[in-house]
């Protein structure tokens, strides 16, 4: 077993230039056997709720608990979590099975011959059986991360904690290692807490991911769930690249039909049985840039200038001026418009987003009838 549960927990750094709260009175529960996700910008209060779970930071108010068992006031060797840092952070002089054995040493009963054996399983199970007698400075940075992943499982901790453990890997080595990761997770069955500020492996690898922002949980969500249905315009435009187009526009109600407009132009219309808007009210319409079908033939709901078409690969963006306003759009790679190129633009009533201009809450997301998305609605911000 291995349930995690955070219940208001919160982290206030006091000193000589004030006092600064990183993490507020965040509520949480991570299943046994999930894998949750911690995402968010800089400074947002992700790698200090980790290291609060892990025993490394004290913790200002609120209770943490495994399995029901409060832990907040334990050594981090007495709370039955192991933790995997962002350096590897591999003492130098000791080989890799020495490493990896070195927790068991001094935590475990086990014998020698027991503690050898178990490095031994856990190596196989990594594929690093042969890096078992070699020291860091003789490994690539993919396999110290394998050995220090080997070094956490090899204690069978309930809780599995990463912080932002492929930082330091090519784009080729973090995607095989993403895989390698969930495999691992899903092969041991570990509840696991992970930290990044990248978005994709929060997205490819979560069962559930955690929107930080300001210290505060944001939205709490299956990844297609926050994508999809975001709570806010703090993680709708968070998720996904390249971000969501927001801009301010003014509602126009006429009969069936809600039309949102900025400077005369018409960027989107709903059915007016969609959305609970007044004539005139003022809005943030969000576009991904997905979500927008361009013609080069000018058919559309609007007409934009192209400023520059950039080639993917698997797609392309082209960038759009529509008078005051700038778009990217995300289109397949035989769309190619040339710069200073005029195109129509047209969004599908499902695929518009609004939120509420003064407190970034969603009035609408994906769709056109109401979801109830598994979200946990951040604190009011009247």
């Amino acid at each position: 077993m291995g349930e995690l549960e955070l219940d208001g927990v919160t982290k206030i750094y006091d000193d000589a230039q004030g006092t600064e709260t990183a993490v507020d009175s965040v509520d949480l529960t991570v299943r046994d056997g999930e894998f949750v996700v911690l995402v968010g910008p800089s400074g947002c209060g992700k790698s200090t709720t980790l290291r609060m779970l892990a025993g490394l930071e004290t913790v200002t108010d609120g209770t943490i608990a495994i399995d029901s068992d409060e832990v907040q006031e334990l050594a981090p060797s007495k709370r039955s979590v192991a933790m995997v840092f962002q350096s590897y952070a591999l003492y130098t002089k000791m080989t890799a099975r020495e490493n990896m054995g070195y927790g068991l040493k001094h935590s475990s009963t086990l014998s020698k011959a027991d503690r050898r054996r178990k490095v031994e399983e856990i190596a196989e199970l990594l594929d690093i059986t042969e890096l078992l007698g070699d020291r860091p400075e003789e490994m690539s940075g993919g396999q110290k991360q394998r050995v220090a992943l080997g070094r956490a499982i090899v204690r069978d901790p309930e809780v599995f904690l990463l912080d932002e453990p492929l930082s330091n890997l090519d784009a080729k080595l973090r995607s095989k290692m993403r895989t390698e990761l969930q495999r691992l997770q899903e092969e041991l069955d570990v509840t696991t807490v992970y930290v990044t500020h990248d978005q994709t492996e929060a997205m490819t690898m979560a069962d559930r991911i955690v929107v930080m922002d300001d210290g505060e949980l944001q939205q709490v969500a299956p990844p297609e769930t926050a994508y999809d249905h975001p709570v806010n315009e703090f993680v709708a435009t968070f998720l996904g690249s390249p971000a969501m187009n927001t801009f301010e526009t003014t509602v126009r109600v006429n009969g069936e039909t809600t039309s949102f407009v900025r400077n005369g132009t018409v960027f989107a219309e709903l059915p007016s049985s969609a959305v609970s808007l007044s004539n005139g009210d003022r809005v943030t319409l969000g576009i991904r840039p997905e979500d927008a079908t361009l013609d080069t033939d000018g058919d559309g709901t609007f007409t934009a200038s192209v400023t520059v078409s950039e080639y993917q690969g698997n797609d392309n963006f082209v960038h759009l001026d529509v008078g005051d306003v700038e778009l990217t759009t995300r289109v397949p790679p035989v769309v190619y418009p040339d710069a200073g190129d005029d195109v129509g633009v047209t969004v599908s009533p499902e695929d518009v987003y609004l939120f509420d201009i003064d407190s970034g809450r969603s009035i609408k997301t994906r769709g056109l009838t109401d979801s109830e998305p598994s979200i946990r609605t951040p604190p009011s911000t009247d």
